[in-house]
Order: structure tokens, then sequence, then C-alpha cells
């Protein structure tokens, strides 16, 4: 007696995952990170929290950075990616985030539609051997198996430091040149660290790329993080 299992794979879900995550693509190219205007109004009490940037010559808060490729000062920059040909900044870093999250969720799901396609879906009839895709069908699949695998480890150990990162309230380029101050700067609850990130505190809200994000500033204390 034989048992059968049968792997149904719902194609909305998988047209949802792809529509999110090409608005998190297009958005987090299109938006502003945080550029610095040529001459910003610096309010007269947050005048020792700016600095001059050394390469521009133009003030701008502190924990902001000067971006190579693009000429300009970015506010909490993280990155310049290539990938979406923009700098990860203050205010598209939530959406950068999501893309690397539906991104990988797509993955995911496309390597669990391929093994299912290998291992359980009807063997090929006949008549479709005459067709290349048919008659190399094992071949691509392990190719897409391949390149499936490959873009989920690179896209889970840049999802994992980007979100190792925002916990510890320190972008990469302050990793990478050591300048963060994580001896003498409290650190943040975690839950505060996300808010301002994604610009509410409603964590459902953490996943629509549809919505426009606000600045957030919480009040925290540091009690329990000395």
């Amino acid at each position: 007696m034989g048992l059968r299992i049968h792997f149904v794979v719902d194609p909305h879900v998988f047209y949802g995952i792809s529509i999110f995550c090409l608005v998190a693509l297009v958005r987090a190219s299109i938006t502003d990170p945080g550029r610095l205007p040529e001459n910003p109004k610096i309010p007269h009490g947050e005048r020792e929290f700016w600095e001059l940037c050394n390469k521009c010559n133009l003030m701008r808060p502190k924990r902001s950075h000067h971006c190579s490729r693009c000429g300009h000062c970015v506010r909490r920059m993280d990155h310049h990616c290539p990938w979406i040909n923009n700098c990860v900044g203050e205010d598209n870093h939530w959406l950068f985030l999501q893309l690397c999250f539906y991104t990988e969720l797509l993955t995911c799901y496309a390597l669990m539609f391929s093994f299912c396609h290998y291992y359980y879906f009807l063997p090929l009839k006949k008549r479709n051997l005459d067709l290349f895709v048919f008659r190399h069908e094992l071949a691509i699949m392990r190719l897409a198996a391949f390149m499936g695998i490959t873009m989920l480890v690179g896209i889970t150990g840049l999802f994992y430091t980007q979100l190792i990162g925002i916990i510890t309230d320190t972008t990469s380029i302050e990793k990478m040149s050591n300048c963060c101050e994580d001896i003498s700067r409290p650190r943040k609850p975690w839950q505060q660290t996300f808010s301002e990130v994604f610009g509410t505190r409603w964590k459902i809200l953490w996943f629509i790329p549809f919505r426009q994000r606000q600045p957030l500033r919480v009040p925290y204390h540091f009690a329990n993080h000395v």
C-alpha cells in the first residue's frame, strides 16, 4: 500500500510575495536615502550634533557619511548598493530591509517549488521529448537549484548583517571604520531601533512597502542597558 504525498503550491502566494518584492525594489531605488541640501537649516539647539564634512565642506548631522559614488552626504548612510543603484540611508533603509526579506522568501519558495517538481511531479510524456526544455529539464532543474541555493546563502548573509546592524544601532560603514561608540554610547532597545528605521511602532507595518515612512524619535531610558 503506497502513500502518495501531494504538495499544493499556491501561485497566488508567489505572486503576492513577488509584488511586495518588486515594490520594495523600485521604491528603494528611487527613494531619496537622506541626502543633505547644500545649505541645511540647523536648529539652534542641535548645533552640537552637527559636524563639518571634510570632502564637501558642508555641515551635516553626526553619523552621516559622504558617498563618493553619489557625491553628497547621506544621513545615517549604511552603504552604497549597486543592486539598487542608490545609497542605503536613513530614509530608504527600511525599504532595503524589505527587499532583502522578500527576496529571501521568494528564493525559498522557488527552491521548494523546484524540489517538489523534481521529486513529486509526474514524469514527462513522450510527446514532449522533442522540446528542448523538456529534454534538458533535469539539467535545467539542477542549475536552477544551484543558483537558488547560492542566492539564498548570499541574501541570508546580507539580511543577517543588516539585522545585527539595526539591533546594535550601527551602520555598515561604522563597523568597517571602527568609529562607532559602542563603549561610550548606551545601547537602545531593539524595538526602538527597528521602530526608528521603519518609522512606526506598529510591527505589522514593518512588512508593508506601499506606505510612507515618517521619522520617529521615541524617548527611551538606559536603565537596563548599562
